[in-house]
């Protein structure tokens, strides 16, 4: 259950192989297609700004994002259940495109499910604006899914 009063127990560090099944665990309770162990151990072994949100005996999210030139791209930001709509979605956003910005990035891109009402909304909100659209982008349940791309300069 979440706990305002241990919010300051929660840090970011970078993530481990050693997380992997946390981080797989929280994917799977979050989403319905998750990312599977071996594609977050690509992400490491790419050298990609692979983070975890984590108190000293959990971890409740994680974020990957690719560096290229002078742009950065969020692959993924997940929040297990249990901690969404609380603000660690937003800190988790912040630390990663602060991390794009100290490694020079000029702007942020991302794809996010159309269904998904809460994540467009905080990233609208930290300055993402829309820029296209991926037909059938992401699996579901029905077939395919559209994407949207969004897009914000740097630094935030």
């Amino acid at each position: 259950m979440y706990d305002k009063t241990a919010e300051q127990d929660y840090f970011f560090r970078a993530m481990r192989a050693s997380d992997l099944d946390l981080v797989v665990h929280n994917e799977t309770v979050a989403y319905q297609h998750p990312w599977s162990k071996r594609v977050f151990n690509d992400c490491l072994r790419a050298g990609y700004e692979c983070w975890v949100l984590a108190s000293k005996d959990k971890i409740i999210g994680h974020g990957v994002l690719a560096l290229r030139y002078e742009e950065c791209h969020l692959l993924t930001l997940c929040l297990h259940p249990q901690f969404q709509r609380h603000g660690y979605g937003r800190r988790m956003l912040r630390h990663l495109l602060e991390r794009g910005a100290e490694k020079e990035a000029r702007a942020c891109f991302l794809e996010v499910r159309q269904t998904n009402k809460e994540a467009k909304k905080l990233y609208l909100s930290m300055g993402f604006i829309q820029v296209g659209e991926r037909t059938n982008y992401y699996p579901s349940h029905e077939g395919r899914e559209d994407a949207i791309i969004m897009s914000c300069e740097l630094p935030i």
